[in-house]
């Protein structure tokens, strides 16, 4: 249990909580938090949940062994194209494997013509770096036109949408938060 009291803290440490900003996040009392982390009280695991969801971390990250499941380097051989349900974009996940990683990089590819129709919004921030081709971005009203070379930062809160209106693919670095895979 030691170990799991060091990396809620060491966890609040990194996002740059103070004991009074992760009880309003959890609506646990400041009290108890600091109890956890010295290790003087017992965590119930609804609670252990309230504090993996405000540092948005998975619950399995306090019992896993930091050691074994680091992974800084991810080679062009391992990967592994996905699609997201609602997207017709193409994801990779490109991003090191280690607890308490709060950076979620990816590349995006879109398919020539593609245009995202729904628009999205959630915590976060997002930043995409045009790799190929060009974006029209959609944020908060606003439109953007984003070329190879040329970036975008937003924080992701504000209703969002992107579309590739040329005739060839177009491809992104995007790094995101929070970690969602």
């Amino acid at each position: 249990m030691e170990e799991i009291y060091k990396k809620i803290k060491d966890l609040r440490l990194q996002h740059g909580y103070t004991l009074k900003e992760l009880s309003e996040r959890t609506d646990l009392s400041i009290s108890f938090l600091s109890q956890v982390e010295r290790g003087a009280t017992s965590l119930a695991i609804t609670s252990l949940k309230k504090i993996a969801d405000a540092l948005n971390v998975k619950i399995s990250e306090f019992f896993e062994d930091e050691k074994p499941n680091q992974n800084f380097m991810v080679k062009a051989s391992e990967h592994k194209p996905f699609n997201i349900k609602g997207s017709e974009f193409t994801y990779v996940r490109v991003n090191g494997e280690f607890p308490g990683r709060s950076l979620e990089p990816l590349l995006v590819t879109l398919a020539p013509n593609q245009k995202q129709i729904q628009q999205f919004g959630h915590p976060g921030e997002e930043y995409y770096y045009v790799l190929k081709g060009f974006v029209i971005f959609h944020v908060d009203g606003k439109e953007y036109v984003v070329r190879e070379g040329d970036s975008i930062h937003f924080p992701s809160a504000y209703p969002h949408t992107m579309e590739n209106p040329i005739n060839e693919e177009s491809r992104l670095l995007c790094v995101l938060t929070p970690v969602i895979f």
